[in-house]
């Protein structure tokens, strides 16, 4: 994903003059070449991460689309303020581009994690929120958001599903479930492989989202009804619980049954580990989901 988003924003840069891309040393060496062919719209900062949303929120109010790019916890959570007021308050926008979200640089320890970095920017109104499954999708994203000017959020990963998924800010229902099946399941970004392996010995439908905010209530409440049954499991690759609030927006007026897997909100792993050993630790692997899946609809 993450050279799916370099190809894209190398081309970007010569095809529309409105394209800076800031960065805080990360991915440096992939920007170098297009820095030196347009000076002044390759701008690194340093390590200064919240000078580098400062910057994208200048250059924004000059008519520029800023694309920003770090490691999660350094776009999102270190320079939140910026984020706050350099870019919401002044009713600009940029795209932030992360890497390392959750727990994909657990070989770098806590610092370089950020499970909560879709939970935080849900406290800003009007951010678009994108986590795709797979490069392809990056792509697609880069090419629908840069011509734009809101704020968007683009949360790469290093895990992929097999094949890319057509990009849509509405659910796409991969797996239909008989009308009468036991609910719905949402799967996000890079949860959706291990997802349908969990889910295929039970009667669900099996709905993929690569766009989190906004989110899709309509379409949400048309596949519950089409189910048969309101009880939904969402399966997020950050916090658990962090889309909660909008499934029980999107049934308020259905009695459901809701549960969201995601990185657990009840203890913080301090073992370094791999990015798959973290993801058995949550319940996040495969035999996780499916457990936790039987659980909750065969009951």
């Amino acid at each position: 994903m993450r050279e799916a988003f370099a190809a894209t924003v190398r081309g970007a840069l010569d095809d529309d003059p409105r394209v800076a891309v800031v960065l805080a040393v990360i991915s440096g060496d992939k920007f170098r070449e297009p820095g030196a062919r347009h000076p002044g719209r390759v701008i690194d900062v340093g390590i200064r991460e919240q000078a580098l949303v400062g910057v994208a929120g200048g250059l924004a109010l000059t008519g520029m689309r800023p694309i920003v790019h770090s490691y999660a916890p350094f776009l999102v959570e270190r320079p939140f303020e910026q984020l706050k007021i350099s870019l919401s308050h002044q009713g600009v926008g940029a795209i932030l581009v992360g890497i390392g979200g959750s727990y994909d640089a657990s070989f770098a320890g806590r610092t370089h994690q950020a499970p909560g970095d879709v939970a935080v920017l849900d406290s800003l109104p009007g951010w678009a929120v994108h986590v795709p499954g797979h490069p392809d999708e990056v792509r697609q994203l880069l090419l629908q958001e840069i011509p734009r000017d809101r704020p968007v959020y683009l949360r790469l990963s290093s895990e992929a599903n097999r094949a890319p998924v057509p990009v849509s800010e509405k659910l796409t229902v991969v797996r239909r479930g008989s009308g009468r099946s036991a609910g719905v399941v949402v799967a996000v970004g890079p949860m959706l492989d291990r997802t349908l392996e969990a889910t295929a010995g039970l009667d669900v439908t099996v709905a993929y989202a690569s766009t989190v905010r906004p989110f899709d209530r309509e379409g949400l409440n048309r596949i519950v009804a089409a189910a048969g049954s309101a009880d939904v499991l969402v399966v997020e690759p950050y916090l658990q619980g962090t889309s909660a609030h909008e499934v029980s927006a999107a049934l308020a007026d259905r009695r459901h049954r809701q549960l969201g897997l995601g990185v657990s909100r009840a203890e913080e792993l301090r073992a370094y580990g791999t990015p798959a050993e973290h993801a058995r630790a949550h319940g996040l692997d495969a035999e996780g989901i499916a457990k936790a899946a039987r659980d909750f609809f065969l009951v």
